[in-house]
């Protein structure tokens, strides 16, 4: 017998209803291959998702997302292991132009905080290309109404959208300026993203710039939007470890010499470079009764702030000592090993000073676990034979006797801290190796500047450059040329 129940209707499976994926929309197209067509352009002809079975259409889509979701992975660990706000804007240059389908950018890094640092890189763009897009009104051009528009943080609804310029030619409202530069540099559309979250703020911007007429589709845009975000946070994080190490950089500058001495018979030159976590190494060269200089180096345990503040206050009890009794360096570093015994028990340091009479060529210097100085001349390049010292804080039991060289006419005598051996990343008996080596290298037509010497050395010791390092170390080179 028949029913008179209704019959229900068939569940309409061609456009399914898919649950968000790991942050990926479900209702983003699947990926095509090519940029969108544009008006008046047919698209080409490619097969119809509703062609397809219901199941294969959720396989497809799947397939999709996790191939999306994988390729971000991808990318954003990439990303994380950049290390400099440089270097993090590269990636992500390089990373976006590949995901909206461009060949040329620019990123800009201008905080809406105005705390800085700012800096402007391109990708497949020269100094001077970077110039003339800069030429273009600022208020006119896609990426400047973004920085214009950044926020600061905590204001997600003041995060301007991205812009896309589909068509320099054709696109209302642009500024003649922005079509002449673009023609210039042959390109004919661009698409530009804000670097801001809602954490994070405004921290710039990039644009990708297009050779034809173009603009992303929606799966590209969404996926340049979701590695935006991350790369934001990113960039972030490493703001404010270069701002960090910007400031320690200023207060290590503040504490050390502002310029060195001018002394009769002797020529000074000091190199510094403050590693990332900021140590507390040091050098001093300070004038003296009767024509005499007082050299100095050092390294304090530690570091951060409070190892700058302890390098602070003993390079000045040091410069006290020298004044009172500087012909005697075993004492001086006697008085700051007390000094450091009774005031910073759970501190030690290292240091050298040396009690120089240029008129006489003559040096009278004592350590204290530092590393002995290196002779640099014509006719030798030796380390000063030193005797064996604890550092300071170490000492209450015994301590080392000075020892005195002449130095030749035209040598020149390099006092360095750890640091300088640590940044080669080698062991120590091999670090000085290669030191000697590298002072033993200096052209002769170098040799009559002591700023051209240490230079020498810390290019040769460290081909790799300061920003290389293993450990981040400090580095102090300071040079004396006796004429």
């Amino acid at each position: 017998m028949a029913s008179n129940a209704p019959v229900e209707k068939p569940t309409d499976m061609s456009a399914p209803h898919l649950p968000k994926v790991a942050g990926i929309d479900s209702a983003v197209p699947g990926p095509p291959h090519t940029t969108a067509p544009l008006p008046g352009v047919p698209a080409a002809a490619t097969p119809s998702d509703t062609a397809l079975p219901p199941g294969a259409l959720i396989q497809d889509r799947l397939a999709s997302w996790v191939s999306d979701l994988t390729t971000l992975h991808e990318l954003t660990e990439r990303l994380i292991r950049t290390s400099s706000l440089d270097e993090a804007l590269r990636e992500v240059l390089g990373v976006g132009a590949a995901l909206v389908g461009a060949r040329r950018g620019m990123a800009v890094l201008e905080p809406a905080d105005g705390l800085g640092p700012a800096a402007t890189i391109g990708l497949g763009l020269a100094h001077s290309d970077l110039g003339t897009i800069e030429t273009v009104p600022r208020g006119t051009s896609s990426y400047g109404r973004l920085l214009d528009g950044l926020p600061e943080p905590g204001h997600p609804e003041r995060v301007p959208d991205p812009i896309a310029i589909r068509d320099v030619r054709t696109e209302e409202g642009l500024d003649p300026r922005h079509r002449e530069v673009a023609a210039r540099l042959g390109y004919a559309a661009s698409y530009a993203l804000p670097l801001a979250t809602e954490d994070a703020g405004g921290l710039g911007a990039a644009v990708w710039l297009y050779d034809e007429p173009a603009e992303p589709n929606d799966r590209q845009r969404h996926l340049i939007g979701l590695y935006g975000r991350f790369a934001t946070e990113h960039l972030a994080r490493l703001l404010q470890v270069e701002r960090a190490r910007v400031q320690v950089s200023t207060i290590t500058e503040e504490l050390l010499p502002s310029r060195l001495p001018r002394v009769p018979g002797v020529q000074l030159a000091a190199r510094h470079h403050t590693g990332p976590r900021g140590g507390g190494d040091w050098y001093d060269a300070l004038p003296l009764p009767e024509g005499a200089l007082g050299l100095a180096v050092g390294s304090v345990s530690g570091t951060g702030p409070s190892a700058l503040a302890a390098m602070g206050r003993l390079r000045a009890s040091l410069r006290a000592y020298a004044v009172m009794e500087g012909e005697d360096p075993v004492a001086v570093l006697s008085d700051l090993e007390l000094l450091l015994r009774l005031t910073e028990p759970a501190r030690s340091a290292t240091a050298l000073f040396a009690y120089a009479e240029p008129a006489r060529r003559r040096i009278v210097l004592a350590g204290a676990g530092h590393a002995p100085p290196l002779v640099v001349g014509e006719r030798r390049t030796e380390f000063v034979e030193t005797s064996l010292s604890a550092p300071l804080g170490m000492l209450s039991c015994w301590e080392a006797p000075s020892v005195e060289l002449s130095p030749a006419p035209g040598e020149t005598v390099l006092l360095y801290t750890d640091g300088l051996l640590r940044r080669t990343g080698d062991a120590m008996d091999r670090a000085f190796a290669r030191l000697h080596a590298a002072a033993a290298s200096v052209p002769k037509a170098d040799r009559s500047d002591p700023g051209a010497v240490a230079d020498h050395v810390l290019r040769t010791l460290l081909p790799e450059g300061l920003g290389t390092a293993v450990d981040g170390e400090d580095v102090v080179l300071l040079a004396a040329r006796f004429e």
